[in-house]
């Protein structure tokens, strides 16, 4: 796994031992980035769920002014540590070791993200935790682009009853990237 483009274009990252992630594929993050990079240069970044921190490294590489990491798991943190190291982006990116909910709570006024990204463990229903509480945050608004990676049998059928608009789904062999927004 590596960056693909940006400051930091091609340069390596870890990735988490074991089966507690699933780190994006280089072709699905560049089929991402492709859709995404008009909303990076100077940009408020959060990456939810963040296993490696591929995808926060990803955008700060691109642009984003600033990217928080979100991630429970120890060792994940260490690995996002690492890769923020190797890659130079330390100064951009700030770690939340702590579950997501809590994380979110902790950012409440403390300014609105441009772009938040979340890729949860399949079928827990995490993803309609977390957008059912940031229907109410003030972390994001209206213009906030929210992109969740999820399998492709997730059911994204509630998403315009608790207040948000589906702007585009991007479906790959086995997953999916669902872009969304808070309805004005």
């Amino acid at each position: 796994m590596r960056v693909i483009a940006g400051k930091a274009r091609r340069l390596n990252l870890k990735t988490v031992p074991g089966l507690d992630t699933r780190p994006t594929t280089d072709r699905i993050k560049e089929t991402l980035f492709n859709i995404l990079q008009p909303e990076l240069p100077d940009c408020r970044f959060l990456d939810l769920f963040s296993g490696s921190g591929a995808i926060g490294i990803e955008a700060l590489s691109r642009g984003a002014a600033s990217a928080v990491f979100v991630e429970k798991n120890p060792k994940a943190c260490a690995c996002i540590r690492e890769n923020l190291s190797f890659t130079k982006l330390a100064d951009g990116g700030k770690l939340l070791n702590m579950d997501v909910l809590q994380a979110l709570r902790s950012l409440e006024g403390k300014g609105v993200f441009d772009c938040i990204f979340m890729d949860p463990p399949y079928r827990q229903e995490l993803e309609k935790q977390v957008l059912e509480y940031l229907a109410e945050s003030t972390i994001l608004d209206e213009n906030t682009l929210i992109v969740v990676e999820a399998d492709l049998y997730t059911s994204f059928d509630y998403v315009e009853s608790i207040g948000y608009r589906q702007l585009r789904s991007k479906e790959y062999k086995t997953n999916k990237h669902v872009f969304l927004c808070r309805r004005k």
